[in-house]
């Protein structure tokens, strides 16, 4: 499923938006010259186009998001609850490997989704969300998700042409989580606490994640939030009106 998307290269490799993301596994299969030269050529392709992506993004005046995180954290009930608050305008490309489930609950709150079906990709690359791009109205919204395949590992290691990168880590999952994937965490400009609501019933420290997390990256911000918490939503609204105030 990874034969080619650069998540075991031993080297940094920066995507020139203020992102770098260095790859921290030894695999030994990949550690020959050929092969780290072949996914550095796949990886330099996905930059310019993801470049492309951001430039149709800047035309017209749209914050692009990349929401990632393991399968199950919270992604597309976070952009519903987005959609039940009525407090921003956006619209939404998805990726799964299969199925169209996520676009369709978007849809049913009125939003703008694009599903994108990976097959047996693990991530999206900015050749997929370039396709999406033609699939969804620009000029209707200010704000377009990106809702990337869930993986913590593999969507880290690629550019899609977003302005930023959300990563989640909900309540369920451990808070060891950040420690464990670093690369992912490292990427983030946002890390948001899920599912907060299930804090009395989860051995979940919420200060040993946020310490981890600002160890890893000094200046990453941290929220929390729960989708039955509406103040908690409001401020995940006011972080990107913020952001897109200085984009």
């Amino acid at each position: 499923m990874c034969q080619d998307c650069g998540c075991s290269i031993t080297e940094e490799h920066s995507h020139g938006h203020g992102h770098d993301h260095t790859t921290i596994h030894d695999n030994p299969q990949l550690n020959d010259a050929k092969t780290v030269d072949v996914i550095t050529k796949i990886l330099d392709k996905n930059n310019h186009e993801a470049a492309h992506n951001r430039e149709h993004f800047n035309k017209h005046g749209v914050l692009s998001i990349n929401l990632m995180s393991s399968p199950g954290s919270g992604k597309t009930t976070l952009l519903e609850s987005l959609a039940k608050a009525k407090k921003l305008n956006f619209n939404v490309i998805e990726g799964d490997l299969e199925t169209n489930n996520d676009a369709d609950r978007l849809k049913a709150h009125g939003v703008e989704a694009y599903q994108i079906q990976t097959g047996s990709a693990c991530h999206l690359d900015a050749f997929m969300v370039h396709k999406g791009l033609h699939h969804v109205n620009m000029e209707n919204s200010d704000v377009c998700f990106v809702e990337n395949v869930g993986n913590l590992v593999c969507p880290a290691s690629y550019d899609v042409g977003t302005h930023l990168n959300v990563v989640l880590i909900s309540v369920p999952e451990g808070a060891d989580k950040i420690e464990k994937y670093p690369v992912m965490f490292r990427s983030a400009d946002l890390v948001l606490i899920t599912k907060t609501d299930l804090l009395p019933h989860f051995d979940f420290d919420v200060e040993f994640v946020k310490r981890s997390a600002k160890k890893l990256k000094p200046g990453v911000d941290i929220l929390e939030i729960s989708s039955k918490d509406e103040t908690s939503i409001d401020n995940f609204v006011k972080w990107i009106e913020y952001k897109k105030a200085f984009q």
